[in-house]
């Protein structure tokens, strides 16, 4: 049996996806599985049934089809996950038609939370950059929060910023931070998201410490 969530608006999906967790059969035995502990052999276990010591089970997965090599591991498997009397949950993000219909075609339960053209538009990110220019840490954090409430993606924030700081050294704008200072910003954000995809660590988490830490 085969569950997904997925889609940009971040906020009904997470409810919609902890609704059904918690509406699981009672003993059901729970496991978590992200980009960093995605091991292909222990999955093909869990379908297979070798080497479990438990009946019944839920595996959950996140975010783990937006890397390539674990998608098309995922996709080639749908059908046999589909055949086992346990859950396998997927919670991730907006996902392409082409994956979207391979999980149709296995007969998952597809559940899709996409923000509406207006929803989108209606949160300016420079604020998140004005505040950061300005060192302003309280509303920094403030519109950071309201940013990701209203399905803004860390890599629109995270370019909004390097945008914003590469403006400022061209201007020599230094009023708030060094020169230094700016490009070590800037050497951070090139490589933060991409490196904290490939540890399998929460993205959202990882761009809010480095705001928080900044200064």
């Amino acid at each position: 049996m085969i569950y997904l969530f997925s889609g940009d608006d971040t906020s009904k999906k997470l409810s919609a996806f902890e609704k059904f967790m918690k509406s699981l059969p009672v003993g059901v035995e729970i496991l978590k599985f992200y980009r960093n502990n995605f091991n292909s052999g222990e999955i093909e276990s869990l379908y297979s049934g070798s080497g479990l010591f438990f009946s019944k089970f839920a595996a959950s997965f996140s975010e783990i089809l937006e890397y390539q090599e674990t998608r098309d591991f995922v996709l080639e498997k749908l059908s046999s996950l589909a055949r086992s009397d346990n859950f396998f949950i997927f919670l991730e993000g907006k996902l392409g038609k082409p994956v979207l219909d391979a999980f149709r075609k296995a007969g998952a339960e597809i559940n899709v939370f996409e923000l509406t053209k207006e929803k989108k538009e209606k949160f300016n990110n420079f604020l998140v950059a004005n505040a950061f220019s300005q060192k302003d840490k309280l509303n920094l954090w403030i519109y950071f929060r309201q940013a990701v409430d209203k399905g803004v993606g860390m890599e629109e924030l995270a370019g909004v910023l390097f945008w914003k700081i590469k403006d400022m050294l061209i201007k020599k704008n230094f009023a708030k931070f060094s020169e230094k200072e700016l490009k070590n910003f800037l050497q951070k954000l090139s490589y933060l998201l991409p490196e904290a995809r490939k540890k399998g660590r929460d993205t959202e988490s990882v761009f809010e410490r480095f705001l928080l830490e900044a200064f």
